[in-house]
């Protein structure tokens, strides 16, 4: 049986990723960081996915393990593994990468020979190679020349909406029926697992733009400006068509860019975007306004979704004005569970809001600043708060 190591047994981990691999026949062992959710599935060994969506199903997952994501445990986990993902966030990244430069000085001191292949698979634009710079800083110059014949670094992009609903037990989650797994198939050693649920494929940065500016900057807008009108899901808020034209319009604009970036067919893309609405409307999977729209500074922040479609838009001399309303509507967003918000607020009270503008999104045309500037006062006439 092949084995993988999955870091983060959150629920996304355990809803898209690691449910997968483990109905692939993987033997999946996730390392964790937090000590009681290792408990957890150790005890358990197994949880079930809950498709929720217009036909529902209960997927049983089992025969899991965990360990802690820091222990020695992990390393050696690793010396035996045929393949790493991830599911923490890019900003956990940097933590991973010992422990999996670990694993490898460890691989390579028993002999290991065959082939290993690590896939991080986070919301952002080339993270299994971020993740792979911070790995070979840890490593000595002989066990990276190892590495470079023996160990893939596949970039991908991922979409599975995997929202926060709690059952009576507590290893179990929700996740819509849809997911896509894009996989950089250049950078894949040896040969590549028929893997149901994995796409390799030669245009990986198509995949991912279209996935991150998209579907992740449709769903933030739908966060951001149902937030201003007091909605709870982000299903409700699309059911307002004031908020729903103006998400569509803002996916469409940015999808305009990508069509000129990337030559995709413009009736594909426009069905492509619809699709995406379906999935957010779907009405069983009670996703929240204040889960999509958590860290609105860092999804504010370039590369992310609203600063490079606003800046990619422009560049080809598109218009933008619902994207900056969606933007302009993330500055608005008052959650106070979310420090990020607050933080807004002080950097806009502080420096005012044209300075603000630059530093939270990193645009620097003072066009597009400007544009910002005037959504922001307009944004909540616009959705009619």
């Amino acid at each position: 049986m092949k084995r993988a190591i999955h870091f983060g047994a959150g629920k996304i981990g355990r809803g898209f990723i690691g449910a997968l691999l483990s109905q692939a026949g993987y033997e999946v062992c996730f390392a964790e960081a937090d000590p009681q959710l290792v408990d957890e599935i150790n005890r358990r060994r197994g949880y079930t996915v809950h498709v929720t969506d217009e036909i529902c199903a209960e997927l049983r997952i089992a025969g899991v393990s965990a360990v802690r994501a820091d222990s020695g445990e992990a390393v050696r986990r690793l010396v035996d593994a045929d393949l790493v993902t991830t599911a923490v966030g890019l900003g956990v990244l940097p933590r991973v990468a010992p422990v999996i430069a670990a694993g490898l000085r460890a691989r390579k001191a028993a002999g290991v020979a065959a082939p290993l292949n690590v896939v991080a698979c986070e919301n952002g634009v080339r993270a299994t190679s971020r993740l792979k710079a911070s790995v070979y800083e840890a490593l000595d110059a002989p066990t990276a020349a190892w590495a470079e014949r023996t160990v893939g670094f596949a970039d991908c992009s991922v979409d599975r909406i995997v929202p926060p609903v709690a059952f009576p037990e507590p290893l179990d989650v929700a996740a819509e029926a849809f997911h896509e797994w894009n996989v950089e198939r250049s950078a894949w050693v040896g040969e590549p697992p028929q893997l149901s649920g994995m796409h390799l494929t030669d245009e990986l940065e198509a995949h991912i733009e279209r996935k991150l500016f998209t579907l992740n900057t449709g769903h933030c807008a739908t966060a951001y400006l149902g937030h201003l009108k007091g909605y709870v899901t982000i299903a409700e808020a699309l059911a307002d068509e004031r908020i729903f034209g103006l998400v569509r319009g803002a996916m469409r604009q940015s999808g305009e860019a990508l069509i000129r970036k990337f030559g995709f067919g413009r009736a594909q893309h426009a069905a492509y975007i619809d699709s995406v609405l379906r999935r957010f409307r779907n009405p069983w999977l009670r996703d929240t306004v204040a889960r999509v729209g958590h860290d609105p500074a860092r999804k504010l922040s370039a590369p992310l979704y609203f600063s490079y479609p606003i800046t990619l838009a422009a560049g080809y001399g598109l218009a933008v004005d619902k994207l900056a309303l969606a933007a302009a509507a993330a500055l608005h967003f008052d959650d106070p569970a979310d420090g990020q918000c607050a933080e807004i607020r002080e950097t806009i009270a502080r420096i005012g809001l044209p300075a603000a503008v630059r530093r939270i999104t990193g645009i620097d045309d003072d066009r597009l600043v400007a544009a910002l500037v005037d959504a922001y006062a307009r944004v909540p006439s616009a959705v009619g708060a």
